[in-house]
Parts: C-alpha cells; sequence; structure tokens
C-alpha cells in the first residue's frame, strides 16, 4: 500500500473545503486555483498550520474564486462527511493512480474525470468504499458490478 502523502491530503481537503464554501464542482476549483494549485502542494506543510479556514478566505481572494450552485451538502439526506475525510479519500485515489511524473498531473486528472462527482454524492455509498475498489472503478472507468 503506497505512503500517505500528507502534503496531498492537505490540497486535497482545501480544495474540498473551498469546494463547498464558494459551492463549485472541485474540477472547477482546481480551474479557478491555476497555477496556484502546485504552490499550495509544495507550501503544505507551512500552510496547514493556520486555520484551514483563514487560508481557503486567502486563496478564494487571491485567485478570484467565484461563488456557484453546485451544493452537493445541502442536497445530502445524510450525514455528510466532514472535509477532511473526503480529503483523504481524494490522497488515496490519487496516491494510487499515480504512477510517474507529477503528481499534481495525475491530481488535475482525477478531479476534472466522472469519478469526482461520483465520490462527492454523499446520498451514495461510493465515498467510502475500499480503497481498491474505489480505484479499480476509476481505471475501468465506471462503476464496478459486486
Amino acid at each position: 500500500m503506497p505512503k500517505k502523502d500528507s502534503d496531498l491530503f492537505y490540497t486535497c481537503s482545501l480544495i474540498e473545503y473551498i469546494g463547498r464554501k464558494q459551492k463549485l464542482r472541485r474540477g472547477d476549483v482546481v480551474q479557478h486555483l491555476a497555477k496556484m494549485f502546485r504552490q499550495i502542494y509544495f507550501d503544505a506543510p507551512v500552510l496547514h498550520c493556520e486555520p484551514i479556514a483563514k487560508i481557503a478566505d486567502e486563496i478564494i481572494s487571491m485567485c478570484h474564486i467565484p461563488n456557484g450552485n453546485y451544493d452537493n451538502v445541502a442536497d445530502c439526506k445524510y450525514l455528510v462527511p466532514d472535509y477532511w475525510t473526503i480529503g483523504d479519500v481524494f490522497e488515496r485515489l490519487i496516491t494510487d493512480s499515480h504512477s510517474e511524473g507529477d503528481i499534481m498531473d495525475t491530481a488535475e486528472l482525477i478531479y476534472n474525470a466522472w469519478i469526482t462527482d461520483a465520490q462527492l454524492d454523499f446520498n451514495s455509498d461510493f465515498y467510502y468504499q475500499p480503497r481498491d475498489y474505489i480505484y479499480a472503478c476509476y481505471r475501468e472507468g465506471g462503476y464496478l458490478d459486486g
């Protein structure tokens, strides 16, 4: 099993936090971050020393990230997982999917793939499936029959 990348975990959690706050699809958040996306990853050891809400507000302002209308939290009928939990789900999938090159290229692919909306549908059980299953679904391009 791959080693946990705590900087990637923080970056994914921050994307989730910003996405919820601004009501944007997470791929849209990554696009608005542009070059700062990689910088957040590299600065994560320092950024995590501040409250995530403060960092998110600064980044939203700096990158002019707009409000949207994607509210998967309000659409949820059940218990909503926190942004740290979802950050962990994305960190694992990115780590499992990455083979060579810049891990942030892999992260961009994941955040702009179908699987992001699937993992953010909190009315389903997909986001808390075993990591091997989530990775296999991503690799195969869709849900796998049990």
